[in-house]
Formats: structure tokens, C-alpha cells, sequence
């Protein structure tokens, strides 16, 4: 392995098969064309089909020889979960990779189809949801793992708010999204220590991607403004280099369950990935017990594990 982890570094990945939530765009697109063009069969599963089929296509036109397909998939309502994980286990006796990517930061006060806050319903319910319904697909799978994207703003307001989960009383969005990625280095932690409790060769991996110019910053103050794309990408990772923590918290022979990938660089915003640590916050198991407990009551879904 080379002293900077790069694309390059990917194994061949023939054989596998890999379900990236979110791949029609930023991080999640980017990851997604490295996996087909090492080998795998690739599932782009998305909201919106049409941008979804531009994916595809421009994935199949940089790689020929590239095996993607395209899923229908809105992690904002449980009823397109549940949809999008009966036609991939119809399809899929065995998945290799479920990557959790998708995600939506800062919105204005929004609900899900299902009345959840937005950020927590998208970001860390929905993925909940969907791992649940297709972790029999990955558990009898030597190798496989669940790779879940967080980000630096579980430090930023980060907390889980038992008793306004769904800001109902008051809505502040930053905290709001820095509760989701916090609640998704939980879920991490808590899933793996289920899979090691049950000795499955599946393991539960967190990776971020530092600060990436993609369209996931579009709700940021100023980011209509003149010149704040080029401003941006002078002090953020571009989404290729953002999307290296994923890939290697996917596909290095060397992760363990329960480890977190980001970027080398100042505070963790930029550079290329390495193992680093999340804040006190995520590791009290009471508290990811407790969240685990109650997103299984929201979602309904129970885990096998």
C-alpha cells in the first residue's frame, strides 16, 4: 500500500456485489465508478431516476466494460425502503457492500413522508431501515460489510435529543444534522458490536469525507454567490479525494469492524484517508442502545443480529 491511499489502491473487486445509496452524485458517484471499474457489480440507488440514468451512463461510458445497475430508492419514506429492499434481495442472493451514503445537510424545517425530521429521517433512519431489511443478504457473505458515511458535524451541536428527536419544540438545522451523523457513528458502533457478538463475517465500517465541494452543500448561505465554487475548492477535498475515506473503509483488506476513516489533513477537512476517531459523544453504549432501540421502534424494522 502506498503512503497516501488513493484509488489506485482499491483491490479487484470482480464478483462483488455493491449497493450505494446516494451514487448519482458527489462522494457516493465517485465511489461507486471506482467499484465498477475495479469489478463490481454496482447498484446505484437513488430518488431521482433521471439523474440516477445519467449516472449510470456516464459510469458505463468512462468503463466500458462496467456492470451497473440502477434502483429506485427514497430513504425520506420507509414504503420506498421497504420497496427498494424487496426488488434487491429478489435480485441479489447475496450483496458484498452496502455503502450508506445519501444524505441531506441543512434544509429548511421538512418532515419525511413518514413525519421524521428531515435530516434525521433521510440520513440515519432511512439507513437504518434499509440495512435492516437487507442484512441477511450480507451476513452469510465472507467479507461483506455495511459502510456507513458520517461526518465531522457529529462534533458540531452533536447530540442525540431523546426528548425532542424530531425537533418538533424548535428547529436549529445545524444541530439538527450534526444529531444524524452523530446517530450514524452510533449505529455504526452499536451493529458492530451485534455482528461480533454473533461471530458474522460481516463487519460495520464509518468513513467522512473531510469537507467536499458537492451538491450537498447547496443549502450553505452563500453558495449562489460569484466565485464561492472556486473559493470552495480551494479549501475543500474534490469529490474524487472526498470519496477515498468510503473506498477504504470498503474495500481495505486491512479495516476492522468498528473502525472510522477520514482524511489526513488539518482537523480532519482535507486530504487523503487514514483511521482517526470520532468524538466521546459516540461511543457511550448506553446512549447507542438506547437510539438503536428507539429507531427500531420508528422504523419498525427489527435487526436479525
Amino acid at each position: 500500500m502506498s503512503a497516501t491511499w488513493t484509488a489506485a489502491d482499491v483491490p479487484d473487486q470482480s464478483g462483488r456485489v455493491a449497493v450505494v445509496t446516494g451514487a448519482n452524485a458527489g462522494i457516493g458517484y465517485e465511489a461507486a465508478a471506482v467499484l465498477a471499474g475495479k469489478g463490481a457489480h454496482v447498484v446505484v440507488a437513488v430518488r431521482n431516476l433521471d439523474k440516477g440514468k445519467k449516472a449510470v451512463d456516464a459510469i458505463t461510458r468512462a468503463h466500458p466494460s462496467a456492470d451497473v445497475a440502477l434502483q429506485e430508492l427514497d430513504l425520506s419514506s420507509l414504503a420506498s425502503v421497504r420497496a427498494a429492499a424487496d426488488d434487491l434481495r429478489s435480485a441479489y442472493p447475496r450483496i458484498d457492500l452496502l455503502i450508506n451514503n445519501a444524505g441531506v445537510m441543512y434544509p429548511p424545517k421538512q418532515t419525511t413522508a413518514d413525519g421524521f425530521e428531515l435530516q434525521f429521517g433521510t440520513n440515519h433512519l432511512g439507513h437504518f431501515a434499509l440495512t435492516g431489511l437487507l442484512l441477511d443478504r450480507l451476513l452469510p457473505v465472507e467479507g461483506s460489510r455495511v459502510v456507513v458515511v458520517a461526518s465531522i458535524a457529529h462534533n458540531i451541536q452533536g447530540g442525540i435529543h431523546f426528548d425532542d428527536l424530531q425537533w418538533e419544540r424548535s428547529y436549529n438545522r445545524v444541530a439538527a444534522y450534526g444529531q444524524s451523523k452523530l446517530a450514524n457513528l452510533m449505529f455504526t458502533y452499536e451493529l458492530q458490536r451485534r455482528l461480533a457478538t454473533v461471530a458474522a463475517p460481516t463487519i460495520a465500517v464509518a468513513a467522512h469525507p473531510g469537507i467536499s465541494n458537492t451538491e450537498l452543500m447547496r443549502h450553505i448561505p452563500g453558495t449562489g454567490l460569484p466565485g464561492f465554487s472556486r473559493l470552495a475548492g480551494l479549501v475543500t477535498n474534490s469529490p474524487p479525494v472526498g470519496a477515498l475515506g468510503t473506498l477504504r473503509a470498503a474495500t481495505d483488506p486491512g479495516v476492522q469492524g468498528g473502525q472510522y476513516y477520514g482524511p489526513s489533513g488539518f482537523r480532519e477537512l482535507v486530504g487523503h484517508p487514514v483511521l482517526v476517531q470520532s468524538n466521546k459523544k459516540s461511543h457511550d453504549v448506553a446512549v447507542q442502545e438506547r437510539l438503536w432501540s428507539v429507531s427500531e421502534e420508528l422504523t419498525g424494522v427489527k435487526f436479525g443480529v
